[in-house]
Formats: C-alpha cells, sequence, structure tokens
C-alpha cells in the first residue's frame, strides 16, 4: 500500500472511530451494562491493522515498542498508578490492580 502518512493517519482515528462506536452498541449508547458484540473483533481487526501500516511506514518494530511502553506503565505501578500524574496519597485503584496483572502476566 502506497498512501500519504497523513492519510493512514486519519484511516488508523476513523477505525478507533468505529471501535468508540461499537462499544457504544454495545452499551445501548450509555443505557446498559457493555454486552459483548462478535462485531467488535472486526472493528479492532480494522484499528490494528491501521496501526501496522503506520508502523510500518515509520518502520517500527511493534512488539519493541511495546515491550518499552510495559516498561514504562510496571514503573508507573511501582509509584502506585498506571497514569502519567501520580499522587503518592491516593491509594492503588482496583483498575490499577488490573493493569498491573495484566503486565504482570506479559512478562
Amino acid at each position: 500500500m502506497e498512501a500519504l502518512i497523513e492519510h493512514r493517519i486519519l484511516d488508523l482515528m476513523s477505525e478507533l472511530g468505529e471501535v468508540a462506536k461499537e462499544v457504544l452498541k454495545m452499551s445501548d449508547y450509555g443505557k446498559k451494562p457493555i454486552q459483548f458484540r462478535e462485531e467488535i473483533k472486526g472493528e479492532l481487526g480494522d484499528a490494528f491493522y491501521s496501526l501496522i501500516t503506520v508502523a510500518n511506514y515509520f518502520n517500527i518494530d511493534l512488539e519493541e515498542a511495546l515491550n518499552i511502553v510495559i516498561k514504562k506503565y510496571k514503573k508507573r505501578l511501582k509509584k502506585g498508578s498506571a497514569g502519567s500524574k501520580h499522587n503518592p496519597k491516593k491509594k492503588e485503584t482496583e483498575q490499577n490492580q488490573k493493569i498491573r496483572a495484566s503486565l504482570s502476566a506479559k512478562t
């Protein structure tokens, strides 16, 4: 595929919008708890493909990029938060505990 990077980025953003739209449908636009729909697989696949085309354009090894991010989040979680800003007085949230468990399982 020979497309301008600007077009690839726009395609990636469009595909992420489709993922968001599918999540909205899964919750009946916030009216109900999210219920899984098979369609999310295709939308995530489309977004993933678009991300790969952007990475390929810049000759980025996505596995290497992921490993860099995992290390970054592990450092943040050791400080108590997965976010970029950290408040040491706040207790670790359930979400941070889930992220920590997920990252631990990947290494």
